[in-house]
């Protein structure tokens, strides 16, 4: 499961950086990258508890 949200989250970077540079979907690439962010330090944290 923890590689399928890393994957999610490095598309969401790629992505993120393709609106970066062509300017497409500006706004709406920077929110859905920080929610990539946020899953990403989630399950940091969550699979340094076990």
């Amino acid at each position: 499961m923890l590689s399928i949200l890393w994957g999610i989250v490095v598309v969401l970077v790629a992505f993120w950086a393709l609106g970066l540079v062509l300017h497409i979907a500006g706004n709406l690439i920077h929110a859905v990258l920080l929610l990539a962010i946020a899953l990403a330090i989630y399950n940091f944290f969550k699979a340094r508890d076990v």
